[in-house]
This record gives C-alpha cells, sequence and structure tokens, in this order.
C-alpha cells in the first residue's frame, strides 16, 4: 500500500444506546460497576465482595434504588443535598436555565446567573467581603483561597517574600488536591502525599471525650499557636481553619470561642484568615455560616457543598477587597490571578445555587434546620448511655457517634478512663452502615464514628425513623464482638422511639 494513501476505515462499531433502568436489574448493575468503576475512598477488593444499592431516583428525603427500594439519605449524599432531592423550585431554576445557555465562559465574558449569585451570596456573607472567585469542589474552593493568600503577599506595597508557610489545624481536612492536602492533618488521608506537600505548621485542636474535656485542653493549645506566632509571624501566609467543628476527623466540635480566639491571635499578628465552611455552610450550624456562631470574619471564605443544593459541581471562594486590591494592577506587572478552569461559574449550577441560597433565605427555613438538630439530639441522647459510645458530638444538624469496643465512666474531669477501640480490621462503623442499609437508611462513617448529616428539610417522623434505625445498626454492629449489651434504660428508648415512630 502507498504510504502517502489514507488507511481503510475501521469498520464502524454499532451504536449502543443508554440503558433504561428497566433493562437492568439491581444485580446486573452492581455487576457492571464491579467491573467499570472506581469508587472514591473505598477499598475495591472489599467493595467487590458486597451488595449494594444503585440509584435510579430520589424524592425528598429518600433514595430509590433499582429494584425500588427506599432508603432515608442520612448523610444528605455527602452533606450536599441541603434541602433534599428533585426540589420544585430548583428542579424549575435549571429547566429554565437550560433553555437560555447551560455554559458559557467567564475568561472574557460576562455570565447573567454567576454576575446574580455573586451579589446574592455577598449579601449574606461574613461582613468584610466583597468578590467572588467560582470553582467547583471544596478542594478547589480552598486550593484557590491558599493561592491567593500566597499571592497577595508578593503584591502587597514592597512585596513579602517571607510569608510562605500556612497554619493549619491537627486532625484538619480541606480536599484532596494538593494545596488543599498540604493544609490537611489526617495521616489516614494526606501522609502518603508528604513529599508532594507544602510547607505547613499544624496547631493542637483541643482533645478529649467530653465538651468538657475538650474545653480545658483548649488553653494548651492557643499557648502553642502563641508560640508559633512570637517565633516566626511573619512567615505565614494565612490561617487556614474549618470554624466550629472538624467535619471529616468525626464532626470533632471545638470548644465555643476557641475559633474566635484562633483568628483573633492571627489577625494580630497579621496573618490572613482562611474559613473553609464547605461543610458548614448553609444551615448545617444553625445558622446560614458557622462564622456568625463567633463573629468570625474571615479574609476569604471557601464554600461548596450546599452552595448548589446539591445539584451540581460548584465552589467559592469569596475575598476580602483588600485581597482582591493587592491583585490590581498595570498588564506587563503581572498581577493577575492566574487561576480558573473549564466551568468556572458554570450557567446551570449558579441558577441551582441561586434556587438553593432564595429557599435558605425563605422565612422559617433556619428555624427549620435547628429544630430538626433538636430533634436528633433528642433521639440519640439515650446512646451517651450505651457502653459502646464514647460520644454523641453534635454541632448544629450535624453528628458524629463515636464508636470503642469498651470505655469506663466519664469523669468529672470529662475524660474517660480504659478506651479500647475496636479493632481495624472489623470495620465497626462500616457494619452500621450495612445494618442501617439493610434497615432503609443510609449512613457514612468515618472510620467507627457514624456520621448523621440528613437533608435540613427533613421532617420530625423521619428524624425519628432514622435515629430508630441507627441505634438499632448500632447495637446489632457491636453484638457479635462480645460486647455488653445497652442498658435497659436505651432499649426502651429506642421501643419508644419506634413507637412514636408508629413501628
Amino acid at each position: 500500500m502507498d504510504p502517502d494513501e489514507p488507511s481503510p476505515p475501521q469498520a464502524a462499531r454499532e451504536p449502543r444506546p443508554p440503558q433504561p433502568h428497566a433493562a437492568r436489574d439491581g444485580a446486573a448493575w452492581r455487576a457492571l460497576d464491579r467491573r467499570v468503576l472506581w469508587h472514591p475512598f473505598t477499598q475495591q477488593r472489599g467493595w467487590s465482595g458486597e451488595d449494594f444499592p444503585v440509584i435510579a431516583s430520589a424524592e425528598g428525603c429518600t433514595l430509590i434504588d433499582v429494584d425500588g427500594r427506599r432508603y432515608l439519605d442520612g448523610v444528605s449524599s455527602l452533606w450536599c443535598a441541603i434541602h433534599g432531592h428533585r426540589v420544585p423550585a430548583i428542579d424549575a431554576a435549571v429547566g429554565a436555565q437550560l433553555a437560555r445557555v447551560a455554559h458559557s465562559t467567564l475568561l472574557g465574558l460576562g455570565q447573567v446567573e454567576p454576575i446574580a449569585l455573586a451579589e446574592e451570596l455577598l449579601e449574606v456573607a461574613p461582613p468584610g467581603l466583597s468578590r467572588v472567585f467560582y470553582s467547583d469542589s471544596g478542594s478547589t474552593a480552598v486550593e484557590v483561597a491558599l493561592k491567593m493568600a500566597f499571592q497577595h503577599w508578593r503584591h502587597v506595597e514592597g512585596g513579602d517574600t517571607r510569608r510562605t508557610r500556612f497554619l493549619c489545624l491537627q486532625d484538619a481536612y480541606h480536599g484532596d488536591t494538593i494545596g488543599s492536602v498540604s493544609v490537611g492533618g489526617i495521616d489516614l488521608f494526606h501522609a502518603t502525599f508528604r513529599p508532594l506537600l507544602f510547607a505547613a505548621v499544624q496547631v493542637p485542636v483541643p482533645h478529649g471525650p467530653s465538651p468538657t474535656a475538650r474545653a480545658h485542653d483548649a488553653a494548651r493549645c492557643l499557648a502553642v499557636l502563641d508560640e508559633l506566632l512570637a517565633d516566626g509571624a511573619d512567615t505565614f501566609a494565612a490561617l487556614v481553619l474549618e470554624p466550629g467543628v472538624q467535619g471529616a476527623a468525626g464532626i470533632r466540635t471545638l470548644p465555643e470561642g476557641f475559633t474566635a480566639e484562633l483568628v483573633a491571635r492571627a489577625r494580630a499578628a497579621g496573618v490572613l484568615v482562611i474559613a473553609d465552611e464547605v461543610a458548614t455552610g448553609f444551615g448545617r450550624s444553625g445558622r446560614l455560616f458557622a462564622c456568625e456562631r463567633e463573629v468570625v470574619r474571615p479574609d476569604l471564605l471557601c464554600l461548596a457543598k450546599g452552595l448548589s443544593g446539591g445539584y451540581l459541581p460548584l465552589a467559592a471562594t469569596l475575598a476580602a477587597e483588600r485581597v482582591y486590591a493587592a491583585f490590581l494592577g498595570e498588564h506587563e506587572e503581572l498581577k493577575t490571578f492566574f487561576h480558573g478552569h473549564t466551568f468556572t461559574g458554570n450557567a446551570l449550577a449558579c441558577a441551582a445555587a441561586r434556587a438553593s441560597l432564595a429557599l435558605c433565605r425563605a422565612p422559617g427555613w433556619l428555624e427549620r434546620a435547628r429544630a430538626l438538630g433538636d430533634e436528633l439530639a433528642a433521639g440519640l441522647a439515650p446512646l451517651a448511655a450505651h457502653p459502646q459510645v464514647l460520644e454523641v458530638r453534635r454541632y448544629g444538624a450535624m453528628f458524629g457517634i463515636e464508636l470503642v469496643r469498651a470505655r469506663g465512666a466519664l469523669r468529672a474531669d470529662g475524660g474517660v478512663d480504659d478506651v479500647e477501640p475496636f479493632p481495624l480490621a472489623r470495620r465497626t462503623g462500616h457494619r452500621v452502615a450495612l445494618a442501617a442499609r439493610a434497615r432503609g437508611a443510609v449512613v457514612r462513617p468515618l472510620g467507627d464514628t457514624v456520621v448523621l448529616m440528613p437533608p435540613l428539610t427533613m421532617d420530625a417522623s423521619d428524624a425519628r425513623r432514622l435515629v430508630r434505625i441507627v441505634c438499632e445498626a448500632i447495637d446489632e454492629a457491636v453484638r457479635d464482638d462480645g460486647a455488653t449489651r445497652p442498658p435497659t434504660g436505651h432499649e426502651a428508648a429506642s421501643r419508644r422511639v419506634r413507637a412514636e415512630d408508629g413501628a
């Protein structure tokens, strides 16, 4: 064949139309999943041996699998579906936007939806924030903030090249991109990547199995921060923190006022403050933003998850004007923030976010979110007496139930003697998730801490049912370890919840 002649065309493949849900049952979908997908935060060897629901649809606070089984969404589809699923107002907003334009770039163009959303976000954000930069996930929102803080110091008058380090908190989690991992503090997720990371200095956080114990430990942690700032405040670009609670650490609550103390010390030393409200934003904390609980005013605020109501990937980094102003200059000065994504400010996602934010601002919405937190707290209260529950932690409508194989009594100082964790290989938290799923609820553990974070619109009846399922799932998950049975009071409370729920 003449090498200059084109090759004959390959045989055309028969086009494969998308398979309707009814064309495969759950077993077939699971088999295909095991063959083609790589799931996040999942050991695939174990996954291949498990059954799991394949979700096909949803309504309200309920997920529905391909076989028609229904599950309460106990984690808001990873903390983002704050209004539940198939929300009429958000559906309508996305549909209307589809009739106009799905996406157009913000590079060299404006676009109606991201402009309007930015205006509306700044109306409700903590005071002092004046600019919105979009990205597409919590990780990228933090990544943007880190780069802004770093570059900001190089553009201030005279330039400051000393500020190359970041302060972050022990046990922090800010996402999975390299910058956000650099300011993370959970070795399980981050240790593998240490050779790739930039310099960050961890500040200890108060530890202990109770709010009292953590409050007693706060002074030690603040003293460490004071020493770090005394030795090198002018080397730090910013302090990065999750205000009030560390979500991925197992809903680890910080003592009241601790966040404000950290921020005050950083500000006094001239260090910028980055608040990561990816998990806590939009009602989770009982306020629209957790910063409001301690009157914290960050220089950079990171938002994602609930921003679009859980509909589409969208994140935002809100900046103070003084941060933004440092990037202003002539073209040849190269002060531009050279960062962006193809889908920065996507119109569909911004339309969803505007509709979601309007719901969050509606009269009574925050009160309803607080009432849900109270309902869940009341139902979970008997677990404090469970011998395999070290602590039930609450922050607004965020809950973490930490399980241990054995624990002693709670001391007056808030400590607990003789805590024995479950063996890692036993995967007790995962067993709770499986037992809950069998009863009709989806929950997600962080190690042996079971997390509850349902849609903020969940009604009282579903909240009680979710609590009942979780209590029963915990009992089942610890039973075959030879662990002591829960006290009679707990079992009576569980029966009471079932009765109230009509079960």
